[in-house]
């Protein structure tokens, strides 16, 4: 069976890999052997609370095609584990099962899962392949797409890394069904984002659709995820080594990682970049760039969405150091991504401490 939907994606101008859409797992095999992985090993790694969803179901309908063996390495979930420590794991199960540079990796996970795997596949023998099957929106979305890969570094995000593009990414929208509404409003912080930062009428969309989305509507959440997939792609194929217009990509999250970080990691992704958007939003209402309207807007359609847009246990101090500490920082100073309009957006290092500390105090509740 063909996909629902295939979005190549190029890199310098030639066919990289593709996203491919699907209802289920059941064209993984033969999607994987189109791509010259017959009668190679295959590692699966995952974490334990997706193994246990999936790993069991992937792997059968993996060694059911023509490889030469399937396997599963599974760490334990949580951020706290994105570490060298499990890569170092993973590195020897390789070693011991024989992969050479033919061999490929597959992410079976969200964006830890992926972002991990695809370091292990950027650095294990100086580069093999991998394959991308996301199950949670946040990396169906962002994550999976582009090929940043990396492990956080003593309590940093992301610090240690490498640019590797996936061989394919397989999504099955099905796995959608299984994600608390937690996890489905930490995806999405991101999909919010892509819409104010490139496409104000994909921000209406999700504005009029809201329920259709909100209720798991096929046809509503399949366009939804295509169109953040294509605006990912447009901007990393413009820039896939972030030096100037990937960098949009980062909006919401020069203060979202900051306070990811302050909160020990106790808070969603998706939802910290919530808060950062919205601390982003208010820095870009205060510079007169959107009016207090589109301020306040913006706000409801990411607390309808079930992300936090207030935060009262913020210490601005640590929050604010945590932003000098952020890998996004040039030199000494910080570079932030703010709004000039509803669906566009800049780069600037221009951003004072007093307008950090107002936009913290807004979302504190401190300020209106």
């Amino acid at each position: 069976m063909k996909p629902l939907k295939t979005l190549p994606i190029l890199y310098n101008g030639t066919h990289c890999y593709n996203i491919e859409l699907h209802d289920s797992f059941l064209n993984l095999a033969d999607s994987l052997s189109t791509l010259q992985m017959s009668g190679k090993r295959l590692c699966i790694v995952s974490d334990s609370n997706v193994d246990a969803l999936y790993g069991e179901e992937v792997q059968n309908l993996l060694q059911s095609g023509d490889f030469a063996a399937v396997y599963r390495f599974v760490f334990h979930a949580g951020e706290e584990n994105k570490t060298l420590d499990v890569i170092t794991d993973l590195y020897e199960f390789l070693i011991q099962k024989g992969f050479d540079r033919s061999d490929v990796l597959v992410a079976l996970g969200g964006g830890v899962t992926g972002d991990m795997t695809g370091f292990a596949a950027a650095t294990y023998l100086r580069g093999i392949r991998f394959v991308q099957i996301p199950t949670s929106l946040l990396s169906m979305v962002d994550s999976s797409i582009g090929g940043k890969t990396g492990v956080d570094f003593r309590g940093y995000k992301n610090m240690v890394g490498a640019f590797h593009m996936p061989s394919l990414v397989y999504v099955n929208l099905s796995v959608l069904k299984t994600l608390d509404q937690t996890q489905r409003s930490s995806g999405m912080g991101e999909i919010i984002k892509h819409s104010l930062i490139r496409d104000k009428q994909y921000y209406n969309m999700l504005i009029s659709k809201r329920e259709e989305i909100l209720n798991l509507n096929t046809q509503a959440v399949t366009e939804m995820i295509f169109r953040s997939q294509e605006i990912k792609k447009q901007v990393v194929e413009n820039d896939p080594k972030e030096k100037g217009e990937r960098a949009h990509l980062n909006f919401g999250h020069t203060i979202g990682h900051a306070i990811e970080k302050f909160a020990d990691f106790s808070l969603l992704h998706g939802h910290c970049v919530g808060l950062g958007m919205v601390a982003a939003s208010y820095i870009s209402f205060l510079r007169g760039n959107i009016t207090k309207d589109e301020l306040l807007s913006m706000e409801d359609l990411i607390s309808s969405y079930g992300l936090l847009v207030r935060y009262k246990d913020i210490n601005n101090d640590c929050v604010i150091d945590n932003c000098f500490h952020d890998k996004k920082k040039e030199g000494n100073l910080i570079r932030f991504v703010l709004l000039d309009a509803v669906g566009s957006c800049y780069t600037t290092t221009d951003v004072t401490k007093d307008e950090m500390n107002a936009a913290i105090n807004y979302l504190k509740g401190e300020l209106q």
